[in-house]
């Protein structure tokens, strides 16, 4: 295949505050969706990043004592390290405070005022100041700020604004008539229903009330408003410009993938796709609204003080561990539920159990009864079909979960590898073989265990990468690619493994 590409982001993470176990939940499972492109031989670029302007980071950089850019800057670099402890594969970390991107913030500002798209006018409304919105009195819950539950303050003044209004046909015509646009679908029949079709106002895109943001360039006493600078990340760093796109912005837009929360859908599938047909420009393919990481089926926050922290569950779970907790427990369109007792049954039924004892148990009695070295004599039996039948239908279901961004059910699908090999390791009794001297038939059965092991190690490499290259380095084998498992019986005969090592020990209660 000629190397497609595949262009994913996540959403830039808000620099208020080190970033919790549910804001990492978006950056693992970007990553996986990455990772599996590359397997399948696409050519990937994977973007994520930090949101560094707004009131509330003057004020927070305030009561520290520190100036705004000293504040981001901690901030951004713990959050990047978060991302990294998480051994994620991100192309790019960009930083909204990027030089690059703030001058392409103000090109596009001064386009779309050219354009007659964005006009000066005043803003009344109800403002809640730790969300950075303008809300109407019908949209409050119980008089606060419906995001967050906070109290609102009357304000108003001077403001530009982007006629949102103007894009309200076309927006709602493009929904309906791209039913994939918006997933899952009750995101969309959300955002049809909620906001678009009762009417859309126009948009505030500048506050003159604070000074931490992108000065509108031609009226510095206005800065440019959250929006319109965090979602424009998404080209500014592929090489947009207003005047003269790249041919790197060519090759890469529009992107394949926007991944973010289910609270922000709203401003990706109406703000963004407005500011993009005013720049005259393709809408992404598609965004994909996740649900949220809770944790005793409570929302994950600072405030409610009971944030659980990426670096502190890799401490004590390891990187794969915590990557398949929450790839696995959080499905489709529901919210998952973290707390440290699922996440150790988790630990201990599948990983330690289902996959670490089977990699185990299948290295250790081939290293006992051949010596480490990898035989088979092709002594088959009708069980053997089954295994391998398993085995080899694992790659399509995963690639359709895939497609699908149902990463839980692709998971699960190359744990039913692992699943039948155990099983049938119990069918074959191959202690019973060796104790008989059935050897020729012993080679076979743990030819086709290791074997069995080694396909399911190629696909479980994007969501487990360090567990599936432990796996390649104790079977000793190169044959690691997404084409090597087209076939059964790739495992290199005379090899010698290395010796089985545990992948994963059980956590005693």
């Amino acid at each position: 295949m000629e190397n497609k590409k595949y262009y994913i982001t996540t959403a830039i993470a808000y620099t208020s505050g080190k970033p919790h176990i549910g804001n990492t939940y978006e950056i693992v499972l970007a990553d996986a969706i990455a990772r599996f492109k590359r397997l399948e031989g696409y050519d990937v670029y994977f973007q994520t990043g930090t949101d560094e302007h707004g009131e509330k980071i003057e004020l927070k950089a305030k009561e520290q004592g520190k100036t705004p850019k000293e504040f981001v800057d901690e901030v951004s670099s713990e959050i990047k390290r978060i991302w990294d402890i998480m051994n994620t594969s991100y192309d790019k970390f960009v930083r909204t405070t990027d030089e690059i991107h703030e001058k392409q913030v103000q090109k596009m500002f001064k386009k779309m005022y050219d354009k007659g798209d964005i006009y000066l006018g005043e803003y009344k409304g109800l403002y809640c100041t730790p969300c950075e919105s303008f809300w109407t009195e019908s949209q409050l819950v119980d008089g606060k700020c419906p995001d967050c539950g906070r109290d609102v303050k009357e304000a108003s003044e001077e403001a530009y604004f982007f006629r949102l209004s103007k894009y309200q046909d076309r927006l709602e015509k493009y929904i309906e008539e791209n039913p994939n646009f918006i997933q899952p679908d009750s995101r969309k029949n959300e955002m049809l229903n909620n906001f678009i079709k009762p009417g859309l106002q126009d948009l505030c895109v500048s506050r003159t009330t604070f000074d931490w943001g992108i000065p509108v360039p031609f009226d510095k006493k206005h800065v440019v408003y959250v929006w319109l600078d965090a979602l424009t990340n998404y080209i500014t760093n592929i090489g947009y410009d207003v005047d003269n796109p790249s041919d790197e912005f060519k090759k890469w837009w529009p992107a394949d993938l926007h991944l973010i929360g289910k609270d922000i859908v709203r401003f990706h599938s109406i703000y963004w796709p407005a500011f993009l047909w005013s720049l005259e420009l393709e809408l992404p393919k598609q965004i994909f609204g996740h649900p949220w990481l809770l944790t005793n089926n409570d929302k994950i926050g600072k405030s409610r003080g009971n944030a659980i922290y990426a670096d502190d569950l890799v401490e004590k779970y390891g990187v794969d561990a915590v990557r398949y907790y929450v790839l696995h427990e959080i499905p489709f369109a529901n919210d998952g539920n973290l707390t440290y007792e699922l996440l150790e049954e988790r630990y201990n039924s599948d990983l330690a159990n289902i996959l670490g004892n089977l990699v185990n148990r299948t290295i250790s009695m081939n290293k006992k009864y051949f010596d480490n070295v990898v035989v088979n004599s092709n002594l088959k039996d009708l069980v053997d079909d089954d295994l391998i039948n398993v085995v080899m239908s694992a790659k399509e279901k995963v690639e359709k979960y895939m497609n699908e961004l149902r990463i839980a059910d692709a998971i699960d699908s190359v744990f039913e590898i692992f699943r039948r090999a155990n099983k049938y390791i119990d069918q074959t009794t191959p202690w019973i073989l060796a104790k008989n001297k059935n050897n020729d038939r012993l080679k076979t059965v743990l030819y086709n265990l290791l074997e069995s092991i080694r396909i399911g190690a190629v696909l479980l490499s994007p969501f487990l990468p360090d567990t599936s290259k432990e796996i390649f380095r104790q079977l000793n084998t190169d044959m690691t690619s997404y084409e090597s498992i087209n076939t059964f019986g790739l495992l290199e005969l005379g090899n010698s493994l290395n010796n089985p090592k545990p992948l994963f020990i059980r956590i005693e209660k």
